[in-house]
């Protein structure tokens, strides 16, 4: 029996350029896209505790910007609910890891556009943790 796809889930804002989904899913991932909550929403997981597109991932990429406060508070709670097994993607601005470095500890940081190689290893981590991770 061939083992269920690993789910990579991407929190880019609409609009923004996105990591490289062409290339995950070339490598057999389901990409799932969340753009963050609008403007005056409050995220799901924020307000209820429960997002079926995180409980689901096996790899998270986090592109939303970290000087709003609602996106801090939202990679904070990835790190709290997900397996510790998940692999967790922030791309931020340098300014921004250093700035952030306390909320980033844990969490694998790319300054810049992920680049082939940088993906290849995360789609191979997400695998690991779509295979090996549920028990």
């Amino acid at each position: 029996m061939e083992p269920e796809a690993s789910i990579i889930l991407l929190d880019v804002p609409e609009g923004a350029g996105e990591v490289d989904r062409d290339f995950l899913e070339r490598f057999g991932h389901p990409v799932r896209v969340c753009h963050g909550p609008h403007a005056g929403e409050l995220c799901p997981l924020l307000k209820t505790g429960e997002c079926e597109m995180v409980d689901s991932a096996h790899g998270i990429v986090f592109e939303l910007d970290l000087d709003r406060p609602q996106h801090r508070a939202i990679l904070e709670r990835y790190q709290k609910v997900v397996r510790p097994d998940v692999p967790i993607r922030a791309v931020v601005r340098p300014e921004q890891a250093e700035q952030y470095a306390d909320l980033l500890k844990g969490v694998e940081v790319w300054t810049h556009d992920p680049n082939v190689a940088e993906l290849d290893a995360f789609a191979a981590e997400v695998d690991s943790a779509g295979r090996f991770g549920e028990a």
